[in-house]
C-alpha cells in the first residue's frame, strides 16, 4: 500500500514539474515616465502575474543600469537603439528560448511590436498592447507621475521640430509623432513610428513576422486624457490634413493596404479589440485578470 501511495505522490510531482516547465514566459515593457521595477506599476504587475500564472517566468525590461537611467532613457534614448538592445537582451536570455508572451503599456506597446518585427527569434507567442499608440500621437497633454522636468524637455523639442534631425534621434515622443497636417514631412523623417508601419521602404519580414503571432492584443482606454488621439491605441487616426475627424483602422492605408497583415490577423481570429472605460492606464486587477491574464496568458 506504502509503495502504491508512493507512486502516486511520485506522479504528482512529475506532472506538476511538467506543468510549470510548460508555463509560457512573459516579458513586459513599461511606458513613458515608468521604469522596469517601481512597486506601484511595473512591480506590482509582475507580482499579479507571478500570483496568476503559477510558475511563470517574468521579465520586466530594464533599459539601462538602474531605475532612474530607465526612467530618463523613456524619454531621450532612441527608439531604435532600445529595440536592438531589447533583442539582445531577449536573444540572451535562455529561459525565452522557446518563446514568450509580451505586454507592452503605453510606449511599451508599440516598442514590443518592432520587436516583434524586427527580431523573430525568440518567438514572440501573444503581444498585448496596453494603451500603445500604434498610429503615434499628435499632442502631448500630460505627464505621468513626477517627471515635470523631463516633460518640459519633451515640449520644448517638439516644439522646436519633431521632424529635426537632432531631435528625432534623441527624442523618443518626437519619434512616434505623427502630424496630420504634414504627412510628407513626417514619412521623410521619422525615424521610427514610419518605419515600422511601413510607410517608408516596405519590409516584408516586418509583415511575415507580425503575423507570427498567436494573437495581437489592443486595449484601448475610452476616457484616455493622455494619448491623442485615442483611437491610435487601435491603429486608428486622424484623417490626414486636418485634426478633428477620425479614421478607424479599418479605413487608414495601414489596414487597406494591409502593410502589416492586420487583415489576415483579424480573419484568423486573432486580431482582439479590448477596451476599458477609464483613463490612461487606469484599470483594476480584477478588470485586468478576467480579460488580459485568463484568456491568453494561461
Amino acid at each position: 500500500m506504502a509503495a502504491k501511495v508512493n507512486v502516486i505522490v511520485f506522479l504528482s510531482v512529475l506532472a506538476f514539474a511538467f506543468a510549470a516547465s510548460q508555463t509560457v514566459p512573459i516579458v513586459i515593457w513599461h511606458g513613458m515616465g515608468d521604469s522596469c521595477c517601481n512597486p506601484l506599476s511595473m512591480g506590482s504587475i509582475k507580482k499579479l502575474l507571478e500570483r496568476e500564472v503559477k510558475g511563470v517566468y517574468v521579465r520586466s525590461l530594464e533599459i539601462g543600469d538602474g531605475i532612474v537611467e530607465d526612467t530618463e532613457n523613456g524619454f531621450l534614448m532612441n527608439a531604435n537603439d532600445q529595440i536592438s538592445l531589447v533583442c539582445s537582451k531577449l536573444k540572451n536570455d535562455s529561459k525565452l528560448a522557446a518563446g514568450y508572451n509580451s505586454i507592452g503599456f503605453s510606449q511599451g506597446g508599440q516598442f514590443l511590436r518592432a520587436v516583434a518585427q524586427r527580431c523573430p527569434s525568440p518567438p514572440m507567442l501573444n503581444l498585448i498592447s496596453v494603451g500603445g499608440q500604434h498610429q503615434g500621437v499628435y499632442g502631448f497633454p500630460k505627464c505621468p507621475g513626477d517627471n515635470a522636468t523631463l516633460c518640459n524637455i519633451v515640449r520644448q523639442l517638439l516644439n522646436y521640430g519633431a521632424y529635426v534631425s537632432f531631435v528625432q534621434d534623441h527624442l523618443v515622443q518626437a519619434e512616434y509623432w505623427q502630424d496630420p497636417l504634414n504627412l510628407e514631412e513626417y514619412r521623410k523623417y521619422s525615424v521610427f513610428l514610419a518605419d515600422i508601419n511601413q510607410e517608408q521602404t516596405v519590409k516584408p519580414s516586418y509583415k511575415e513576422n507580425l503575423l507570427k503571432l498567436k494573437n495581437l492584443v489592443l486595449i484601448k482606454f475610452l476616457q484616455d486624457t493622455m494619448v491623442q488621439p485615442r483611437e491610435s491605441e487601435w491603429f486608428g487616426f486622424y484623417a490626414p490634413g486636418q485634426t478633428k475627424d477620425i479614421l478607424p483602422m479599418n479605413q487608414t492605408k495601414i489596414w487597406t493596404e494591409d502593410r502589416l497583415g492586420l487583415q489576415t490577423l483579424n480573419s484568423s481570429g486573432r486580431l482582439h479589440f479590448l477596451s476599458s472605460d477609464t483613463d490612461h492606464l487606469q484599470f483594476t486587477e480584477t478588470w485586468f485578470i478576467e480579460n488580459v491574464v485568463n484568456k491568453f496568458l494561461k
